[in-house]
This record gives C-alpha cells, structure tokens and sequence, in this order.
C-alpha cells in the first residue's frame, strides 16, 4: 500500500493515474483464488479499457495530512483508554479499590484528580510489583498527555480558514464537537463530491446491506465503508436518546450562516424526534442507534454542502 503519494507523484510527471474503488470492481469469482501481480495487472488493463474503473477522490496533501492528524488522535484515545484499562486491572488485581467518597456521600469517580493522587500514594512490598505499578502509572500518564497535545492541535487545525466553515457547521448537530467536525470534514474532503446524503452514508458503511429475492427481503449490517467516520457516527448517535430537540447554543469563536444554523437545528429536532419514536416502539437500542448514525451521516452531509456553498 503506497497511499495517494505514487499518485500525485506520477500527475507531476504528466502520467495519467486513476485510483480505483476495489469495492465496485466485478472481478470473476474463477479469478479469486489466482492472486499474483500478472493477473491483477490484466484484470486492471480489462477494466480500464471498458471503462468499468470507478474512481476513487484523491485529496491533496493538506487534507490527507488532516486526515493522519484526525487518525492519530482516535489511536492516541484508544491507547489512552486501554493504558487506563491495564492500571485499573493492575490495581484489582493487587487488591487496591478506590472507595473514597464525598462528604455529601457520593462516591469520587475514578480518574479524577483525587484518583490520581491516590494510585500515586500507593506502594507494594513486592519489588517487580512496584516496578510494574510505576511503569503503567507512567504509561497512563504518557498516553493521556499525547491525547491532549494532539486534540490541541486539531482544535487548532479546525479554526483554520480551509476547515472552519465546514467544522463550525458540523458543530451545531448535537453529538458532534470539534474533533468528530474535523474528521468528518478531513475524511469526506469535498461534501460535494458525493450525490447525495444516501451515497454520503454509504460511503461511510452505514448503509444496510440486503440479501432479498423474490417475496422475501432480508437486511441487515455492513462492514463496508470508512470505519473511522462509522464509529465517530455512532459514538455522537447516542447524544439523541437523552438530548433535547432545541438547537445546539454556539461555542465561543464558533461563526455560522443563519441557513446553516436553521437547518442544522431541523436536524437535531428530527432526530430527537426519530430516537424517540423508535424507543417507543422498543426498538432494540443497539439498532436504533444505528439507524440514527445513519440519519446523522445524512444531515451532516446537507449541513456540509450547505457550509461549503457558503463560502
């Protein structure tokens, strides 16, 4: 895998490139279990000279640098969280439970400042154990401050002239804050780029796959698409089972047109509104959490559009 950079590098030197989308090439099922370098090439030149290659959108170097930049903040909170996740079952382990609690009664969370203090406190006769309890004490503590350093820098990338239309706009749909705004801004490059909402959210995988013939119809998940902007959907889709439906208030620095804003707030009603009605209908909330990623993908691609014919 070479990226877009063999690409951009061959456009520099007056070579035709076309990156292909390998998810709509129709290959013969005869050719699958014959894999090498020969045939692939002939498989390519075939689909080229019928035209039946569907182009992938190259980015230029600045977005696809945004999109590393976003990437490396979702590695670096996966890391942050399993370096917590090892310590805490470090402590369980060796016996140690957090039990402090308020004067009021309440029970202090964990990972607060007065949890920290504690597990620092903490010392073990065994010398290995000791060595272990520092060595993921300073795990944790390397790990969460790469995640702050890299969300600073996509808040600051985010306020840019090239991304701060777009995030701003993004951040009027509840679920969605400057990290997400900026990913789904760096990740879909252009919102103009796709047809339509439906090919915005298919793109993403979040459209249902089906398998239905005759009288019968069957759909069900996909694990096609950007798995990146698909987490990211369904983490915000949750905000919808206990949020309101009034629009979102504007963040400090936050600039967006009155249309833009309008129809943002139109989404966060209609989905509300939606979320409601399908937990009403018991719907099981894995999957109604799914059908509002879904709809969210779908309104964060009107809001886009709507932001970049804004400029």
């Amino acid at each position: 895998m070479t990226g877009f950079d063999l690409q951009r590098r061959l456009e520099g030197l007056g070579v035709d490139c076309v990156v292909g989308a390998v998810s709509k090439m129709i290959k013969p099922a005869a050719d699958r279990g014959r894999k090498n370098d020969r045939n692939d090439a002939e498989f390519l030149t075939r689909m080229l000279s019928v035209g039946n290659i569907v182009p992938v959108g190259v980015p230029d170097a600045g977005c696809e640098g945004a999109r590393d930049l976003s990437q490396a903040l979702a590695d670096a909170r996966e890391e942050s969280q399993r370096s917590k996740q090892l310590l805490s079952k470090f402590l369980l382990r060796n016996g140690f439970r957090f039990e402090e609690t308020y004067p009021t009664g309440g029970r202090v969370g964990n990972w607060t400042r007065r949890h920290s203090d504690w597990i620092k406190s903490l010392s073990i006769s065994d010398a290995a154990a000791q060595k272990t309890l520092e060595y993921y004490v300073r795990r944790c503590e390397r790990a969460c401050e790469e995640r702050s350093a890299l969300e600073k820098m996509v808040g600051a990338r985010a306020k840019e002239p090239g991304w701060k239309a777009r995030c701003d706009a993004l951040r009027c749909l509840k679920g969605i804050d400057a990290p997400t705004a900026f990913a789904v801004a760096a990740e879909a490059g252009e919102f103009s780029r796709f047809r339509g909402a439906t090919s915005f959210a298919a793109w993403m995988g979040l459209a249902p796959s089906e398998h239905s013939s005759g009288g019968r119809t069957a759909r069900g998940d996909t694990k096609a698409g950007n798995k990146h902007l698909r987490r990211l959907m369904v983490e915000a889709a949750w905000h919808y089972a206990t949020c309101s439906p009034h629009r979102k208030p504007l963040a400090p620095g936050q600039e967006v047109p009155p249309a833009v804003r309008g129809h943002a707030a139109k989404g966060v009603s209609r989905l509300s509104a939606r979320r409601k009605t399908m937990a009403e209908r018991k719907k099981p909330p894995c999957a109604a959490n799914c059908a509002t990623a879904r709809d969210l993908a779908y309104w964060c691609w009107a809001v886009g559009s709507m932001a970049e014919g804004a400029k």
